[in-house]
């Protein structure tokens, strides 16, 4: 079925989308999931012209979001999904009230009627456990790694520089070697090549982790630039070459080029942990692996701000509140043994 569209709606619609970009500075991610949200509501009240809002429609537009089930798996969206695409509506609800031809229509007060109600804010917002391997788990996984094909070496190097840098998948995935430095121990994620968070540059120098990391990584990159004759400015982690060989579509070596996502690297990591018997852990999960090592292996506050800067972190409670988690049962054995 062709997308049904409404042409002024679609004016304004690029209007906002432009002021999220251009004067709130969000990044792409964040624009094309506002752009989904609000299409959502705009199929919900079937394309009406958004000057005809009524508060009827942001009430009928929570009921089908909580009967709207994820078409991947079949399940109810949780809470916190629809959440935060009621956040997004909403906000566009409060930006169009200010705006020229709007304002006589729209209210700032009817942007509250895209709230959640009190209890299923709480759960939206819950904070949970976070789930992620330990370093038993992550030293059994990297071993069951095969290292047979250029592409088997890739992924367990891949694993390796993970666990050594906890860089974030989408800068790991946007990496050329030049950004590797063997003999510091250190890698510069540089935002004007490196798809950082909030395009933020910095310096991570190898966490003090498994030497048998150090080792798979180091040969790695030994491998790249003396015997695949890799420049600088070839991906650190490159997609395979691909074309026919004996009559069928197969890998045939490395190209030079960087993944445009990190969609492949996140597969990669998750057919190791499962391959070995254990959670589909994802690339992230390794940042929270090392921020728990951080309380055992800094004995200082400058050596845990050293910690927290290797993360990309400016503030040392970012570290704290997001990778060092300390379960109920955990927090219960904290305070006995003050005792």
């Amino acid at each position: 079925m062709n997308r049904k569209f409404n042409e002024e709606n679609e004016r304004v619609k690029r209007r906002y989308l432009e002021f999220l970009r251009e004067a709130k500075r969000s990044d792409m991610a964040t624009v094309d999931k506002a752009a989904d949200a609000i299409l959502r509501f705009e199929r919900s009240i079937k394309y009406k012209p958004f000057k005809r809002f009524r508060i009827e429609q942001a009430v009928k537009f929570k009921l089908e979001l909580s009967n709207c089930k994820n078409a991947r798996t079949g399940t109810p969206l949780s809470k916190a999904t629809v959440d935060g695409t009621l956040r997004m509506v909403k906000a566009f609800i409060l930006w169009l009230a200010g705006q020229p031809g709007y304002k006589s229509r729209i209210s700032y007060a009817d942007a509250e009627y895209f709230n959640l109600n009190a209890k299923d804010a709480r759960i939206a917002h819950t904070t949970r456990d976070a789930v992620f391997p330990t370093l038993e788990q992550c030293r059994h996984a990297f071993a069951q790694m095969p290292s047979a094909t250029p592409l088997e070496r890739r992924d367990k190097a891949l694993f390796a520089f993970l666990m050594l840098t906890g860089a974030r998948d989408g800068a790991v995935a946007s990496m050329r070697l030049k950004h590797v430095d063997l003999v510091e121990c250190c890698v510069y994620q540089d935002a004007r090549d490196v798809k950082t968070k909030f395009a933020k540059s910095f310096t991570t120098w190898f966490f003090p982790v498994d030497d048998a990391y150090l080792h798979a990584f180091r040969d790695w990159v030994t491998y790249l630039r003396q015997e695949e004759l890799f420049g600088p400015n070839d991906a650190l982690f490159p997609k395979p070459m691909m074309g026919l060989k004996d009559g069928s579509f197969a890998a045939l070596g490395l190209s030079r080029d960087t993944y445009s996502n990190a969609g492949k690297l996140r597969a990669v990591i998750k057919d190791a942990f499962t391959n070995s018997g254990l959670p589909a852990f994802g690339p992230h999960s390794f940042r929270k692996t090392l921020g728990l090592l951080a309380n055992t292996q800094c004995k200082t506050p400058e050596q845990f701000k050293a910690w927290s800067m290797n993360l990309g972190h400016e503030n040392i409670a970012t570290t704290l509140s997001a990778y060092c988690p300390v379960s109920q049962s955990r927090q219960g054995e904290l305070i006995r043994g003050m005792a």
